[in-house]
């Protein structure tokens, strides 16, 4: 069996800007709930605490902290450790900047720029780090907005205290359900890379002509990438050879039973034991994976290098945004930087579709924040209380689209400004709407002027590692008795290859002014790769054992 079937992908022309196709709502995240309880836990008590003391106007430090616990639900409790960590080391860094320059200067100008440049840095190494949602939009809101806050150089200390207590807080919200399942993010991801796996299975028998398998492949290499981060050897083993059982699905999908990968799925959804499979090849399965364990990671600055248009564009961006609202007199003109700052992604086509998100679930933000504003001006309880049930609505809802997300942020930002004293509200609208708008507009406008030329560059790279990968496992093959271990690790590298190279590939289809890409050689390295892998799991007797699974059952 060969996948000669998979068609040739079709390029969507970067160039048509759609409106509504943005504002589709997705399904929503299979633990939607736990970062929207997460940030309630993490915000309820130093805000309730500084309202108790009468000082909620303190409140903008302890939420740095508290917002922290936003990240890193998706990795195992030993990199969610390193990685929150990490995470709130990088929002005081933030932090102590921004109080540092508003104590020192009080020049607009001064400040926006800083804010563009803290924003580029925060862009930067969040992508390069991998950090995952929220990304740099809250390191950037919290900073850019301290920015304006009038600031003396003697509380920052006892300010910064505040951002650390409440994120060293947050590290431990974080934490606090690996009490309870100390390998759930493990068993979730490569449950959802089974599932995904079982889906194209069922679209391959039902449909001659099936679209390729992008998406399974995508949620089977961000489950190895979980698993690769988990500590015990003894979980990540058995979900590993789970993990293969996925891979096989996608090289031998007529021949794979969906059911199966879907009760598996169902098992590590459980807190019951893991699900044991067959290990045909014993200890030599999987070697593959202990060698790509021990390899070294790049450096930061390799990984830091091919990002430098996306700084770019957003350090440019921010800087005319805030600009430009500081030019038709708005008194919060890092609301236009902070918008600029959300809309960059990997290339111009989705830029564009963050920025219609980001305008259409503003403005109903706007309309929410209007209609609740009364009842937060009865008291300080119901101010902070409301905040709270915007928290948990804006990460509840998000998953499904970030604009319907935004619909419940952006009352909660302006509910916020509350904090210190109340505002006219007439004013707040205003100002969010039109620092909406001019941020959304200049910021797209700068991504269309730092164009990034080296995404064709990146393609012929990713083609060059498929195709060298695809010659070392066929090399392989072609022996008569290839050692089990060198064999998986080779399919491993592969697999890994096409992943990037279709990524890769996606990426670069949505960016503007560049040669044309090398799609005819993009799908042929595609299809040889994927028959390199069929025989591969061929080889390695896999193939036959699946359907023993099945059989079994």
């Amino acid at each position: 069996m060969t996948l000669d079937r998979t068609p040739a992908p079709t390029t969507p022309r970067p160039r048509r800007l759609p409106l509504t196709t943005p504002l589709h709502l997705g399904r929503p995240s299979d633990i939607w709930f736990k970062p929207a309880l997460s940030v309630v836990a993490s915000v309820a008590p130093p805000n309730l605490t500084l309202l108790a003391l009468g000082r909620l106007d303190l409140a903008m430090y302890t939420m740095a902290g508290s917002l922290c616990a936003l990240y890193a639900h998706n990795r195992p409790y030993a990199a969610r450790a390193r990685t929150l960590a990490g995470v709130i080391l990088g929002m005081i860094a933030g932090l102590a900047v921004a109080l540092l320059t508003a104590s020192l200067t009080t020049s607009a100008v001064v400040l926006v720029t800083v804010g563009a440049l803290l924003a580029a840095a925060q862009k930067a190494l969040c992508d390069a780090t991998r950090i995952g949602p929220p990304g740099n939009v809250v390191l950037t809101f919290i900073s850019s907005a301290s920015l304006f806050a009038p600031q003396t150089l003697t509380p920052i200390p006892g300010h910064l205290a505040l951002a650390l207590a409440a994120g060293a807080w947050a590290w431990l919200v974080g934490m606090a359900p690996g009490l309870l399942r100390p390998h759930g993010p493990e068993r979730r991801a490569t449950a959802q890379a089974l599932n995904a796996a079982a889906a194209y299975a069922e679209t391959q028998a039902g449909d001659p002509h099936p679209h390729p398998c992008h998406r399974a492949a995508a949620a089977i290499q961000a489950a190895w990438q979980t698993l690769l981060a988990a500590r015990d050897p003894h979980t990540r083993r058995a979900l590993e050879r789970l993990l293969v059982r996925a891979e096989v699905a996608l090289a031998a999908p007529a021949d794979t039973d969906p059911e199966r990968l879907r009760a598996w799925a169902r098992e590590l959804t459980g807190t019951g034991p893991l699900p044991q499979v067959h290990d045909p090849a014993a200890a030599d399965e999987l070697l593959g994976v202990e060698a790509e364990l021990a390899a070294p990671a790049r450096p930061l600055w390799q990984r830091l290098g091919p990002l430098a248009p996306i700084a770019v564009r957003t350090a440019l961006g921010c800087a005319l945004a805030g600009y430009a609202s500081l030019a038709l007199g708005v008194g919060r003109p890092y609301w236009a930087l902070v918008t600029a700052a959300s809309l960059y992604q990997a290339n111009l086509a989705l830029t564009w579709s963050r920025g219609v998100q980001r305008v259409v679930g503003n403005l109903l933000g706007v309309l929410l924040f209007a209609a609740v504003i009364p009842l937060a001006h009865l008291s300080q309880v119901l101010l902070v209380l409301l905040c709270l049930a915007f928290n948990f609505g804006a990460e509840a809802l998000i998953g499904r689209n970030y604009w319907l997300g935004s619909v419940c942020v952006t009352p909660m930002a302006l509910l916020i400004t509350e904090f210190a004293r109340t505002q006219e509200p007439g004013q707040l609208i205003t100002e969010r709407v039109l620092d909406t708008l001019v941020g959304a507009l200049v910021g797209f406008l700068a991504a269309i002027a730092v164009t990034n030329r080296r995404t064709g560059d990146r393609v012929e790279h990713a083609l060059t590692a498929v195709e060298r990968a695809r010659e070392r496992t066929a090399r392989l093959l072609g022996e008569p008795d290839p050692a089990p271990a060198a064999l998986e690790s080779a399919r491993r590298s592969l697999t890994a290859a096409l992943a990037d190279l279709r990524a890769t590939a996606d990426a670069a289809s949505g960016e503007w002014w560049q040669r044309a890409l090398p799609q005819e050689r993009v799908v042929r390295a595609e299809q040889a790769g994927h028959r390199t892998l069929a025989a591969t799991v061929r080889h390695q007797g896999l193939h036959a054992d699946m359907k023993t699974e099945g059989v079994r059952r």
